[in-house]
């Protein structure tokens, strides 16, 4: 079973040493809890395939702790001279940060990490624990979400030492995550610039800095970036997606102790309570949660994940959620929700 750690100095470096020695750590960033271990030895790269039971086709995101760092990870001279001035304009203001740069890769790379293309995912997380952790290991560490392939992503440790505690050495309990949901992949290594994944930061963020950007098909079963398959980050329970303000009403015929809805916030969950109401007014409504009260995307982002392990732990066999708002982190959220689904058919 894996050692549980804190923050202090002495525990993160023993951490750090475990990285260089090969093991496997999970530790907090501002997205997910990542699964780390050392990006330029294939023997932890296999475990990290092998801890998660993810398919090898399927790329790993290298971390950095400083932007200097890049040019170790990423063979940045093999872009044109624009393509390398964006990548400094995007490090220099949004790293550390929830984004994700697909770039040309080092040889010191193995392709294991890469999946065997060309390039590499790097990114330089905002989390001061994990750039604590990579700076003392002193090697770029290659950190997945740290869940088993296809479950539902981290964002406390808790859920790491649920999910994966028999597969990982040490795991850093550094508190809930604040983003929620993983970094947003962006691909600067072809002709055009593209999301590859929505995520934490969003895309009007990006094209403020460097213009309009592209969006690559969320379906895609051939993935060229992390976190693209069509079927992944899901709860136990079967989840059917719903559009803002449409989950139905007419849901007696599912047994209601194995059902819940999930609203984006506060207001669809009272319109839709005082409709059900109206509808059966002799039932008691089922188990209902919201992602913000607020109707904050920052908030409905960071609890997005923790609300559908929740959800698992009660033994919910059935979710209906609805979208959130298709704006700022909203995308991020929506793909997570479309993924959640599996490969059912989206509700209509």
């Amino acid at each position: 079973m894996a050692i549980l750690l804190s923050t202090v100095a002495e525990d993160i470096e023993r951490a750090a040493r475990a990285i260089r020695e090969g093991k496997l750590v999970a530790f907090p960033t501002e997205t997910v809890y990542g699964l780390g271990g050392q990006a330029t030895n294939t023997a932890a790269l296999a475990r990290i395939f092998e801890a998660k039971r993810r398919p090898s086709f399927d790329p790993l995101i290298v971390h950095i702790a400083e932007k200097e760092k890049l040019s170790e990870v990423a063979a940045l001279s093999l872009l044109s001279e624009e393509r390398r001035n964006l990548v400094q304009r995007l490090a220099e203001n949004l790293w550390p940060g929830p984004l994700t740069l697909i770039l040309p890769k080092q040889n010191s790379i193995p392709d294991l990490a890469t999946s065997g293309l060309a390039t590499v995912a790097v990114r330089l997380p905002a989390h001061p624990v994990a750039r604590d952790l990579i700076r003392r290991a002193g090697v770029p560490v290659a950190a997945p979400s740290a869940n088993p392939f296809g479950y539902l992503s981290p964002t406390k440790a808790e859920h790491v030492l649920k999910q994966l505690g028999d597969r990982v050495d040490f795991i850093i309990d550094g508190g809930k995550c604040e983003v929620g949901v993983e970094s947003t992949v962006l691909d600067l290594s072809g002709d055009t610039i593209t999301i590859m994944r929505p995520g934490g930061l969003s895309r009007e963020r990006i094209e403020s800095l460097i213009g309009p950007v592209s969006h690559i098909d969320r379906t895609t079963s051939h993935p060229t970036a992390p976190g693209q398959l069509p079927s992944h980050y899901a709860p136990r329970a079967a989840l059917s997606l719903y559009p803002l303000g449409a989950i139905p009403v007419a849901i007696t015929e599912l047994p209601q102790q194995q059902l819940a809805c999930l609203f984006f916030d506060e207001k669809s969950r009272s319109r839709w309570l005082a409709d059900f109401s109206r509808a059966f007014p002799a039932k008691d409504a089922p188990l209902t949660r919201v992602l913000t009260p607020t109707s904050s995307l920052l908030e409905a982002a960071a609890n997005l994940f923790d609300i559908l392990h929740e959800l698992d732990a009660l033994g919910v066999d059935q979710i209906l959620a609805e979208r959130v708002p298709d704006r700022d982190l909203g995308p991020a959220i929506n793909d997570r929700l479309y993924k959640a689904r599996g490969e059912a058919k989206e509700s209509r």
